[in-house]
């Protein structure tokens, strides 16, 4: 099928609470999204505290472009295509370092700042009386289309083409804002590391299950049962690890009221009332230096809203309490790598920072005793989707007609396929768009 040239095709593969198995096995598809989606959406790169002094630097790839988050000799963060401006060769190898003032190229040692400025090549008078001074090599390393640095949260836009920041995330930005504001400082400190996974599956699969409040009842029994059984020993305190597990065995109805919302571009809020978080024990001490830092009003505020999972469409799955990004890097229609990253409030309690890591482990982790589970479910279905029978994946729970034609909706039911169906209209509108013409050389 030649999605590429024919939009009736690409249209029929999103109908009415349906979608055709050829989004998610399809590698023509997955090119396409690289171009139309990802390039022009606005990506998550890293966190600026993951690059706190002079020439540290982290390289990230998104969605096939390497690239380079550096910071500045001016204290600026800087995000640069990881390429030499030469013959194209890799500039920075290693996943995270320190460049110090300026970052050379390990095959012709042409020589760049920290800004991607060229600074120096060998030969120097060899390029005299060329036309090299008018060359795009000339002008140093490529960069995004776009960056920008919200609340220490760095994001890239690899195309000039596509909306501003802020017109693409919109309310969304609001999640990042709660996870900022826990700090009584207003910002956040990355955890040393992140917790790597590689999943044999398309990247959708797992967006969809991040909405999806359906699963952990049948998904999950195993791991909730057992967490009853163990909870039942603890008369008093309950241990960390069994409050955040004994929420998964919440029912249907649980859901069913924990309301969500839709929003333009793919974003959504699930859990916009109360979720699975709402009801962890206080840490002592916490409420009073958050009132102190920002006002009681704003201190019940910041507290209060904690959603099951807010989505930043296409790549980016935040939860404010307990602090933790989930960042999909997809590499092809049947792999996806998934980074887990939890965040410390400065100026809080250090248990905060233990809360966030003890459910990335327990919760994230491909060991853990709920992430096998999905991963199990989300490989196997990668591999059956292709058999023969109905080639359509059904999402049609609670779908009305009127909600066609509408980004936005404010529901009671989290049970409410809406919000998947809600990503799947943003994706085809994207993918649907033919790419303007690349900046990057």
């Amino acid at each position: 099928m030649d999605y590429r040239h024919d939009r009736a095709a690409l249209d029929g593969l999103v109908q009415a609470g349906q979608v055709h198995r050829d989004a998610y096995l399809s590698e023509e598809i997955f090119e396409l999204e690289r171009e139309r989606l990802f390039s022009r959406s606005w990506l998550y790169v890293g966190h600026e505290s993951q690059v706190p002094g002079h020439g540290d630097y982290i390289t990230v790839d998104l969605a096939g472009s390497s690239v380079v988050m550096v910071r500045d000799t001016d204290g600026s963060v800087r995000v640069l295509i990881n390429r030499c401006a030469h013959k194209g060769a890799r500039l920075v190898s290693e996943p995270q370092g320190n460049a110090g003032r300026v970052m050379r190229c390990p095959y012709h040692a042409w020589t760049y700042r920290l800004d991607g400025s060229l600074l120096a090549v060998p030969l120097k008078a060899g390029y005299e009386g060329t036309v090299f001074s008018q060359s795009r090599a000339a002008a140093g390393l490529s960069a995004p289309g776009g960056v920008q640095v919200y609340r220490g949260f760095v994001f890239a836009r690899l195309s000039t083409d596509g909306p501003s920041f802020e017109d693409y995330f919109g309310q969304a930005l609001k999640a990042l804002d709660n996870m900022a504001d826990r700090s009584p400082e207003g910002e956040l400190q990355v955890a040393s590391n992140c917790i790597r996974s590689v999943i044999r599956c398309n990247w959708k699969m797992y967006l969809e299950n991040v909405n999806d409040t359906v699963h952990p009842i049948s998904t999950h029994e195993s791991a909730s049962s057992t967490a009853r059984k163990v909870g039942n020993e603890f008369a008093d305190t309950v241990p960390t690890a069994m409050e955040q597990l004994l929420p998964f065995g919440a029912g249907y109805d649980f859901y069913s009221k924990m309301g969500a919302t839709t929003l333009p571009h793919g974003h959504s809020i699930l859990g916009s009332e109360f979720s699975i978080h709402t009801d962890y024990s206080d840490v002592p001490g916490y409420r009073e230096m958050l009132e102190q830092a920002h006002g009681p009003a704003r201190a019940r505020e910041i507290l209060s809203y904690s959603p099951q999972n807010v989505v930043l469409y296409p790549t980016l799955a935040v939860k404010g309490s307990p602090q933790i990004l989930r960042v999909l890097r997809p590499v092809s229609a049947g792999l996806t790598r998934l980074e887990t990253w939890v965040f410390q409030p400065k100026g809080a309690p250090a248990a905060l920072l233990e809360r966030g890591l003890t459910y990335a482990r327990l919760v994230f982790s491909p060991m853990s005793v709920v992430a096998h589970d999905d991963v199990h479910l989300f490989e196997s279905q990668q591999k059956v989707m292709a058999s023969a029978g109905n080639p359509w994946v059904n999402l049609q729970r609670q779908f009305d007609p009127e909600e066609c034609g509408q980004e936005t909706h404010d529901f009671e039911d989290g049970n409410n396929e809406l919000v998947m169906r809600n990503q799947y209209r943003a994706w085809l509108a994207m993918l649907a768009e033919p790419a303007a013409e690349e900046s990057l050389a």
